[in-house]
């Protein structure tokens, strides 16, 4: 009788946000993931990281700013805010998971 490989145990990424891990953990837990998908699992993770990030900064600093010659310009976070939800729906899309944003209240939770 052949023996069966062992499924590999993955964990978050030490570089993501506490949140960010804990939803992480969460979807592994819940879901039967090769590793091609906790690789895609991790891109959406960071991505949602970079997105709350960046609007972070957009809280902090406004949507504009003025250049040197006072003309109002789009802060770059506007765009990386964009792209990066982007790819988290992308990657979520490409999983075929039905979860939350990791910054969702957990039913149940205090």
């Amino acid at each position: 009788m052949a023996k069966r490989p062992k499924k590999p145990v993955f964990s978050a990424p030490n570089h993501l946000k506490t949140t960010t891990q804990t939803w992480f953990e969460s979807v592994i837990s819940e879901y039967e993931l090769e590793e091609h998908q906790v690789r895609l699992l991790t891109l959406a993770a960071e991505s949602w990281d970079r997105c709350v990030s960046a609007r972070e900064s957009i809280e902090k600093n406004g949507l504009t700013y003025d250049d040197r010659f006072g003309a109002p310009h789009s802060r770059p976070e506007i765009a990386i805010e964009r792209d990066s939800r982007a790819a988290f729906a992308r990657c979520l899309r490409e999983l075929g998971l039905n979860v939350t944003d990791p910054d969702a209240p957990r039913v149940g939770a205090k």
